[in-house]
């Protein structure tokens, strides 16, 4: 016997407390704490409860009587559906806030003290600075024809959405047209996902296929590349299968001006989402090492060498370690061409701290972790086998920041000097950071 759907229970007149570090409003019902999507702190709202837990529930808010002053409109007409974003309705300055708030907070309470000195955050754009995403493609007759677009909030389906204020220009124009596209294409049920990159002067779309286009398809899918200026690339499998449409694809690159060197990398390569807060970043990290001839850095999880090479022009003697075979490979390609062939590379797991691991040999005066989400556990509690005067950590996940910052400070001794905001991501729930640990 089927189970009855329950229908979603309204509350009225909620008063909202304070933001949880996922910019959630907070409020609490009959002694329950609740996380409010689209609430702010000091409003009264009514609520849908969306999802139930044992100790929290969640929930969305559908009307605002009394709203905060930091409360703006939404630039998008899909904000609050679409899952791309989850704070336009923040006011720049409370975005910032609450993500300087949650990072030191979780800092906090890991190490017990808060850093020695607060680091002005680094800001940018807060629109179309996205240089990469991943967006969904599915062929919807019901809808028109085929969507393309980010997932809707909590659920499975695509948003119908014809704009992005987040991606950067002219890859947010190209939506419609590329649904359009795969509307005409004879495989347009088999294509479920673009993955689009941007470099300085060009930008690439790997259009997944599960089936391959015949050649009506072919001539349609030149036609676009030509037509909106794109390299467009076909990916059948995995990312090893990734292969350019025509010989019109261009390479795509970036440039650091500040250090004079150029990265090429392909568009399945990881690269910082935000170009013009990367740039701030590097110059800020590197900075923060003190860089001078001679200097042995440390670079662990360096993927392309984006700190690497500056660090490397500042005459630094740097290892950088990655644990992807081709990021590695393309690494050693950039410092080539760079004029930078001293800079050592290695590939190894990181997520490996046995003692004869061959990234743990050598005494180094500087150690720089750019890790994944997941952190870099490992490598901080094998931190005392390599005895850096400096650890320059930097992070999108500040709950894995601040759980590593903990080892660091009660295990290993070290004191958390500085640490600070990197706003990458705006109008987004995510948030980046740097933090700078010395030896006690």
């Amino acid at each position: 016997m089927s189970r009855r759907r329950r229908e979603p229970r309204r509350i009225e007149g909620v008063s909202v407390e304070s933001l949880s570090h996922e910019g959630r409003g907070i409020a609490r019902i009959e002694g329950k704490t609740v996380f409010i999507h689209g609430a702010l702190p000091g409003e009264r709202v009514d609520i849908e409860l969306t999802r139930s837990h044992r100790d929290h529930d969640e929930a969305d808010a559908i009307a605002i009587h009394e709203a905060s002053p930091e409360r703006v409109t939404p630039r998008c007409e899909v904000y609050g559906r679409c899952g791309g974003c989850a704070t336009q309705h923040m006011s720049p300055a409370l975005q910032l806030k609450f993500r300087e708030q949650a990072l030191f907070d979780q800092l906090g309470r890991a190490t017990g003290n808060a850093p020695v000195q607060r680091l002005a955050p680094l800001t940018g754009e807060a629109w179309h600075y996205r240089r990469r995403a991943r967006l969904g493609a599915k062929y919807v007759p019901g809808k028109g024809g085929a969507l393309v677009g980010f997932r809707e909030r909590l659920k499975y389906f695509l948003t119908d959405m014809r704009g992005c204020h987040t991606l950067e220009r002219k890859a947010a124009a190209l939506i419609v047209p590329l649904r359009e596209l795969i509307s005409s294409l004879s495989i347009r049920e088999r294509v479920p996902q673009i993955e689009l990159a941007a470099g300085d002067d060009a930008l690439a779309l790997v259009l997944r296929v599960l089936a391959p286009p015949d050649e009506h398809d072919r001539a349609l899918l030149d036609a676009f590349e030509a037509e909106h200026d794109v390299s467009l690339y076909l990916q059948t499998g995995g990312p090893n299968t990734v292969v350019p449409l025509s010989s019109r694809s261009r390479p795509l690159t970036y440039r650091l001006a500040a250090f004079d060197v150029e990265f090429e990398f392909l568009p399945t390569d990881f690269v910082q989402v935000n170009a013009a807060l990367n740039e701030a970043m590097v110059g800020r990290v590197v900075d923060l090492l003190e860089p001078h001839e001679g200097l042995r850095v440390l670079d662990l999880f360096a993927g392309l060498g984006n700190f690497t090479l500056p660090l490397a022009r500042r005459g630094c003697r740097v290892r950088a370690v990655e644990g992807e075979r081709t990021l590695v490979a393309r690494a050693r390609e950039n410092a080539l061409r760079n004029g930078l062939p001293e800079v050592e590379h290695a590939l190894a797991d990181l997520f490996d701290d046995s003692p004869a691991a061959e990234w743990m040999q050598g005494r180094w005066d500087r150690v720089l972790l750019d890790p994944p989400r997941a952190g870099a556990r490992q490598v901080c509690e094998a931190m005392d086998r390599l005895e850096p005067g400096r650890i320059v950590y930097v992070s999108c996940n500040p709950a894995t920041l601040a759980r590593d910052a903990g080892v660091l400070v009660q295990r290993h001794g070290y004191h958390m000097s500085a640490a600070g905001v990197l706003d990458m991501f705006p109008q987004t729930a995510h948030a980046e950071a740097v933090a700078v640990f010395d030896r006690g």
